[in-house]
């Protein structure tokens, strides 16, 4: 097979393991496969195995990039705070590159996603970019003049594992995390999150998407769960603000899906961002809805190969 410019992205699921073909910013071909979940091997076959499939269905051999829910420690090389916990304390990019046969480059889910939208998304054009993904869990990427900003650990952009700022009662100490702390954003934030949070005020069990739904009918309660919901993000965005000022904030994860999120939540961060000037002193960071959708985080792996 010839070498080719064309760049494989591979994203690393839960549930699913997808990869994508992509010639330039066109896309060319997409596959999937269940994640061997708590199966460290499989899923090392599992990612080569697609890679190699994308390979020989367009003649080629390309360079492949990795989104991983982790990261690579820069002091070990060995994957850390990974929610697949068989990837952690391995050696994944060595393992799969002895596999596969050529080099690869790993990042964490939520910068590829973040680099996704600022190369050619919702964020295109912009110096500074934070990637949010609220989903299953909370999590973030932070990209500088196109570049994935890492950080000397490795974990820029772990805004989930925060505590949520500026307290309201009854939101301290909050509810336990699997980080082992309590009060996280992400156990505010996260879809997970907003369904627990609904549960406890009204004894009713509804996903997201549910409360959502109830509360454009008329619903009380699930409009109560979701302005304590807007009002929970714009805290924890604001410290965001406050800290990196970016030109945009791109969300992606089901809780994007949210419409009413995009004019609420920039309107109560106003109260928090340190941007006291008077009337005329505007705040000019946009939030916005990714662009590609549950298609960013593989077509950033993609990119990690730009």
């Amino acid at each position: 097979m010839a070498e080719s410019r064309l760049r494989i992205g591979i994203d690393v699921g839960g549930t699913k393991i997808e990869g994508i073909v992509m010639d330039g910013a066109s896309e060319r071909a997409r596959k999937r496969v269940l994640t061997p979940r708590g199966d460290y091997q499989a899923t090392i076959e599992a990612i080569v195995g697609l890679a190699r499939e994308l390979d020989r269905d367009e003649g080629t051999v390309a360079t492949v990039g990795i989104g991983i829910p982790g990261t690579v420690s820069p002091a070990t090389g060995l994957i850390k705070n990974a929610n697949s916990v068989c990837l952690i304390g391995r050696s994944l990019q060595r393992d799969i590159e002895s596999e596969l046969g050529r080099p690869v480059r790993i990042a964490n889910d939520a910068n590829c996603f973040a680099v996704s939208e600022a190369s050619d998304g919702a964020a295109a054009g912009a110096d500074v970019v934070f990637g949010v993904i609220a989903g299953t869990g909370v999590g973030a990427g932070i990209v500088v003049r196109g570049k994935i900003l890492e950080g000397v650990n490795g974990i820029a952009g772990e805004w989930g594992h925060n505590a949520l700022p500026w307290p309201a009662t009854g939101e301290r100490p909050g509810p336990a995390c699997y980080c082992g702390r309590s009060g996280c954003i992400e156990t505010f934030l996260s879809g997970p999150g907003m369904t627990a949070d609904h549960q406890r005020r009204t004894g009713r069990s509804e996903e997201p998407e549910q409360i959502v739904t109830v509360a454009a009918a008329g619903d009380l309660q699930a409009e109560a769960t979701l302005v304590r919901y807007e009002r929970r993000m714009a805290r924890a965005l604001a410290s965001v603000i406050n800290v990196l000022d970016p030109d945009v904030i791109v969300l992606g994860g089901g809780i994007s899906n949210i419409d009413r999120l995009y004019a609420n939540v920039p309107r109560l961060w106003r109260e928090y961002v340190f941007n006291r000037g008077g009337e005329a002193e505007q705040l000019r960071t946009r939030l916005v809805r990714a662009c590609h959708g549950d298609s960013s985080g593989v077509r950033g792996a993609a990119c990690l190969w730009d």
